[in-house]
C-alpha cells in the first residue's frame, strides 16, 4: 500500500514495559531513544558505536546496549522497532525483516520504509496534540506545532490535572450522567481556563505560568 493510498490511523499507544529495539544510536537514534524511554519501554538497542547519551543510559541500566552490527535475530520478541543506522542498506534490510515478522517498523527519515511515523509533538503535562503529515511534509508539521504551541500555554498541564481531579470527584459524587457530562462540558471551555489562570495568579503571583 503506498503512502497515498489510504488514511493513516491516529492513535496514542502504550509502550510501558513493550520490547522496543532501535538500530543505530547516534544523535538521530539517540532522539528515538529518549521518546521510547519517556514511554516507560523496555529498550535494546544494537549498535557498533553509540553517542554519549546512549553510553550514560545503557550504564545507568535504563536500556540495554549490544555493542555490534545488527542480526535479524535481534527482532526476536520485539514489539517495534525503528531503523537509525547510516547504511541505507542495513536499514532496508531491518524493515524487510521486520516487515516478515509484523512488527511495526520505522525507518527514519525513509516514508516508504515506515509502518508509523514520529508526529510532531505539542506537550503541556498529560495534553498531547500530534501532527502528522504522512511524512509529506515535516516542515509543515513542525509550524503548525509552533503555532499550537502558541495557542495552548504551558499552564494547561497544571489545569489539565485538576479537570482530571474534577472528573473524578464528579463521577465518584454520582447523579444524573447527562447534568454530570454537560458540568465536565463547562469545566473545559476556554472560559474556564481563563479563570483557572485569574485564580491561580491571585494565588501565588505567575507560578503556575
Amino acid at each position: 500500500m503506498g503512502m497515498n493510498t489510504a488514511s493513516l490511523f491516529p492513535m496514542f499507544l502504550k509502550l510501558e514495559g513493550r520490547n522496543c529495539l532501535v538500530l543505530g544510536a547516534g544523535s538521530v537514534g539517540e532522539q528515538k531513544i529518549r521518546s521510547l524511554l519517556d514511554c516507560g519501554a523496555q529498550i535494546r538497542v544494537v549498535a557498533p558505536s553509540a553517542s554519549s547519551a546512549v553510553r550514560e543510559w545503557a550504564n545507568d541500566g535504563l536500556l540495554a546496549w549490544l555493542q555490534r552490527p545488527y542480526e535479524s535475530a535481534d527482532l526476536d520478541g520485539v514489539f517495534l522497532v525503528v531503523a537509525a543506522t547510516s547504511s541505507v542498506d542495513v536499514n532496508h534490510a531491518i524493515y524487510r525483516d521486520a516487515q516478515a515478522r509484523g512488527i511495526l517498523c520505522n525507518v527514519v527519515d525513509d516514508p516508504p520504509h515506515c509502518d508509523f511515523y514520529y508526529p510532531a509533538v505539542v506537550r503541556r503535562g498529560k495534553l498531547q496534540i500530534a501532527i502528522s503529515t504522512a511524512g509529506l511534509s515535516p516542515a509543515l508539521a513542525q509550524r503548525i506545532r509552533k503555532q499550537l504551541e502558541g495557542e495552548f500555554p504551558p499552564a494547561y498541564a497544571s489545569w489539565l490535572e485538576e479537570l482530571g481531579s474534577r472528573r473524578e470527584l464528579l463521577f465518584r459524587a454520582g447523579g444524573d450522567s447527562e447534568v454530570r457530562q454537560k458540568r465536565l462540558h463547562q469545566l473545559a471551555t476556554r472560559e474556564a481556563f481563563k479563570e483557572f489562570i485569574r485564580s491561580n495568579e491571585s494565588e501565588s503571583g505567575k507560578e503556575v505560568l
